[in-house]
């Protein structure tokens, strides 16, 4: 092929339209698809929008969830605690209204401060007297009292 000079405007045109021709259909069959990824496109970008409504509208409802699940499993811990500590109790004596001052994190450390506990409010026996303190009754009094003594005997 052989350079030809290009002399006149006309010819420059022809020559640029050719190239242009063929760049447009270049170009033509590249993005000959593009109506249908366009509207693929918008298809996907309701349907992120869609979703993301959804989500937002999900985190919003369920926002609290957490902090309620741990404000729940706090209480349902607090009560497990309460119930050792009255067993524990009832189980070294200590009456039921002084199981809430037992203190501990396990059930190890609430036995160990209950026994502390249950050796200061350990229940004495009452120690008989060593005499009879009641004064000696005489005459009608007396006489009243030996025959209750004796009903009591009689019914043991």
């Amino acid at each position: 092929m052989e350079f030809k000079i290009i002399e006149t405007q006309e010819e420059l045109d022809n020559v640029i339209k050719d190239r242009l021709a063929r760049q447009k259909e270049t170009i033509e069959s590249q993005y000959q698809d593009y109506e249908a990824v366009k509207a693929a496109k918008e298809k996907l970008e309701k349907e992120v929008d869609a979703l993301n409504a959804t989500l937002q509208a999900t985190n919003e409802k369920y926002a609290n969830h957490d902090k309620e699940l741990s404000e729940l499993n706090a209480k349902i811990a607090g009560y497990e605690t309460a119930n050792l500590r009255t067993r524990i109790a009832l189980e070294k004596g200590i009456p039921y209204d002084l199981a809430s001052r037992l203190v501990g994190e396990d059930e190890e450390s609430i036995t160990k401060d209950a026994e502390k506990l249950a050796a200061l409010v350990k229940q004495k026996e009452p120690i008989a007297p060593l005499r009879n303190t009641e004064p000696q009754l005489d005459g009608k009094n007396g006489a009243y009292k030996s025959l209750l003594e004796n009903l009591n005997l009689e019914g043991e």
